[in-house]
């Protein structure tokens, strides 16, 4: 089953009262041509994942501080201030990191053919709502 909109587990979730990170990253991985949705922390450390068979969603994970780091610097030096949002274009497929918190980043890797828009769109309005799930 695909889940248009992974913003209706932040809403209607079994559990009203919040949904877990393990909900959140099920349902991100659950829409059309979402390869992983891996949450890491800052240091590179795995928080949690949900990926198709043969990604090693650890040591993925443990290569996103070196790509926030010196985003930042760039951040700084043209007065633009922190990464919040990265994308990634290689020839097989886009990655997404979006940063969550100080503590926390989101990495989902997309095939090259699915359509960011909305996902990028949905990440950017629930970024608060995410983070607080960490």
């Amino acid at each position: 089953m695909l889940i248009s909109s992974f913003a209706t587990t932040l809403r209607e979730h079994r559990n009203p009262d919040m949904p877990s990170i393990r909900d959140l990253v099920a349902a991100i991985r659950q829409r059309e041509g979402v390869d992983a949705a891996i949450v890491l922390g800052r240091d590179g450390l795995l928080i949690d994942s949900h990926s198709s068979p043969g990604l090693d969603a650890e040591d993925v994970a443990a290569r996103i501080p070196a790509i926030i780091g010196p985003a930042d610097d760039f951040g700084a030096a043209t007065g633009r201030g922190e990464l919040l949002t990265a994308v990634l274009e290689h020839r097989n497929g886009i990655a997404i990191v979006s940063v969550l918190s100080t503590e926390a980043v989101l990495l989902v890797l997309v095939s090259p053919r699915a359509n960011i828009g909305q996902l990028l769109f949905e990440l950017r309005r629930n970024r608060e709502h995410i983070a607080a799930l960490v």
